[in-house]
């Protein structure tokens, strides 16, 4: 009897792109809930330093199926939240070749890799990027017509998942992320990669010069302020949600597709005058001109994760966020 019920709860997680922002935080929390946690990066934008020591390490590409296989066998993983992705709008549009290879193959390879095993659960990151321009305020039913090669690789993946995991009767979760932004209370991990291209990481990394200039691209949108808007989200009440939908679908044996976000837009330039404001320095605001590919404004409608999981978020507020992007700025400088 015992035994038949230990099935039933979440133990041995495998999260892919642990080493980065996002799965840094996702396994500070659930290290938290007491769950066991192995960490797959291939260290290409992942970080040693964001790498947590309770956790298990493996230096290993998600391409690798009998490397991945035989961790799930060896530490018999009952679910898996998979990060890993190559996520740069810009260098996407490039690059097409290396981000299908990587998220979309590296996907596919890895769904392999559970097949006839102990998973029970995958968790997917997938992303607002897939929505079709111009809805503003989008639920999980909104046309998706993805503008980017990013936001495509996405929703290629996202069809792989539930094709495979109904075959093999695997639990999905799929969580579209919006705009994510922050850095732990616990101070110890954060956003690494300057490469990124995110708001609040440039902007933060600019605050710390000596004259600041924060730059925003394009100033005559149709928007409230005349620049884009988005629904940033905390990274911690991301991590969270992770766990909480991880838990359900286990619980309930069902699969779900998820937006994200907090259900409310904020503009670049209302980020970029926080952002000012908690600088103690004289600090320009420059409008640049618009990027191409940068949708106007996108909105999560967050009823149904809410319904799902009674989520409540911790940290909805601009403040908040800024403050703990500038804390950790502060720390790896």
């Amino acid at each position: 009897m015992n035994n038949n019920s230990n099935n039933k709860i979440v133990k041995n997680v495998l999260i892919t792109g642990g080493a980065g922002y996002i799965g840094s935080h996702v396994t500070e929390t659930l290290l938290k809930k007491n769950k066991k946690v192995f960490l797959v990066d291939n260290l290409s934008t992942g970080h040693k330093k964001l790498i947590n020591k309770k956790a298990k390490f493996f230096k290993l590409d998600i391409a690798n199926k009998h490397g991945i296989k035989k961790i799930i066998e060896k530490y018999k993983i009952d679910s898996i939240i998979h990060l890993a992705a190559h996520l740069i709008i810009g260098e996407g549009q490039k690059k097409p070749k290396k981000y299908y290879k990587n998220n979309v193959l590296g996907t596919k390879k890895l769904m392999e890799a559970c097949k006839n095993s102990t998973v029970k659960n995958f968790i997917f990151s997938s992303t607002a990027a897939i929505y079709k321009e111009g809805q503003y305020k989008v639920s999980e039913n909104s046309m998706i017509k993805p503008k980017s090669v990013y936001g495509k690789t996405k929703i290629k993946a996202e069809n792989l998942i539930i094709n495979f995991a109904k075959k093999n009767k695997i639990n999905y979760g799929i969580l579209r992320y919006f705009n994510i932004a922050g850095a732990s209370p616990s101070g110890k991990i954060g956003l690494i990669n300057k490469k990124s291209d995110h708001l609040f990481k440039n902007f933060s990394s600019e605050i710390m010069k000596k004259r600041p200039k924060l730059k925003i691209y394009g100033s005559d949108y149709k928007t409230k302020d005349g620049s884009c808007i988005r629904d940033f989200i905390h990274v911690s009440d991301i991590a969270q949600i992770h766990y909480l939908i991880l838990e359900k679908i286990n619980k309930l044996k069902i699969s779900k597709i998820l937006n994200c976000g907090y259900n409310k837009g904020i503009s670049v330039l209302e980020v970029a005058k926080e952002f000012k404001k908690q600088s103690s320095k004289k600090v320009n605001i420059i409008f640049t001109k618009r990027r191409k590919d940068d949708l106007i404004k996108i909105i999560a409608s967050n009823k149904k994760l809410k319904n799902f999981v009674k989520w409540r978020p911790k940290f909805d507020n601009l403040s908040k966020i800024v403050k703990s992007c500038i804390i950790w700025e502060r720390k790896i400088r």
